[in-house]
């Protein structure tokens, strides 16, 4: 069993968990792909005594991304990285429904998905065991009263921190200065050293996601950060 965790009300990182209906493929995708991809006993339905996963079957070094949006980096990762298995969270069922036909079409294999919060999945993750992580454009929650809602605040950062390696890499892009911000002043103290960045230098295994795409057309800039586990 993990480190204690008593049940509590988090404060949801992200907005709404669906969007416009969904096409008809898209539905029959999350119906029948998705649930090949699910890691199982990661929500506390599955798994109420919040028992670690057993992760042996997974192939190679394990790399997450938390909240993938549309997938074009995920797919992007898996293909370039066709050694590493590369999990995703993700809670809004568009996003998913769009990255499993991007998946389809590339027809690559070495993902798996957690549809729901990131932070169920790091509670039941085994200790040390991700050597990589991304949080690219999180939900930059502007108002100041919503900044306790990001992801880099302590109690996301901590479950993290504990689920990743030491000398593993987390990489942050996000186009909102507050943010990058928050990710200086947060990160550092959850146990991780600012390695490079803020840069407006992507990495060079980097691809533009839409929401970058989107940024810079309302003239927003990229900030790229990378850090590493203590």
């Amino acid at each position: 069993m993990t480190e204690d965790m008593p049940d509590r009300q988090w404060r949801n990182f992200y907005g709404r968990t669906r969007g416009k209906t969904l096409r008809p493929l898209q539905r029959e995708r999350l119906e029948g792909l998705l649930p090949r991809l699910t890691l199982g006993g990661v929500t506390r339905e599955e798994n109420p005594g919040r028992e670690v996963l057993d992760v042996s079957a997974l192939d190679g070094p394990l790399w997450l991304e938390i909240g993938f949006g549309g997938g074009e980096h995920l797919v992007h990762m898996a293909k370039a990285y066709p050694d590493v298995t590369l999990i995703g969270a993700e809670p809004f069922v568009n996003g998913i429904a769009q990255f499993l036909g991007k998946l389809e079409a590339e027809g690559v294999g070495n993902v798996r998905v957690h549809p729901g919060d990131a932070r169920d999945l790091l509670e039941v993750l085994p200790a040390g065991c991700l050597d990589k992580a991304f949080l690219n454009y999180p939900d930059p929650w502007p108002k100041a009263r919503h900044h306790r809602r990001r992801f880099v605040t302590p109690e996301p950062l901590r479950l993290l921190a504990r689920a990743m390696a030491p000398g593993a890499e987390l990489r942050v892009a996000t186009d909102i200065e507050d943010y990058v911000r928050q990710t200086l002043e947060e990160v550092p103290p959850a146990g991780f050293a600012l390695e490079r960045g803020p840069t407006d230098e992507a990495w060079p295994d980097w691809t533009r996601t839409r929401y970058e795409a989107k940024a810079l057309r309302e003239g927003r800039s990229p900030h790229y950060m990378t850090f590493r586990r203590l």
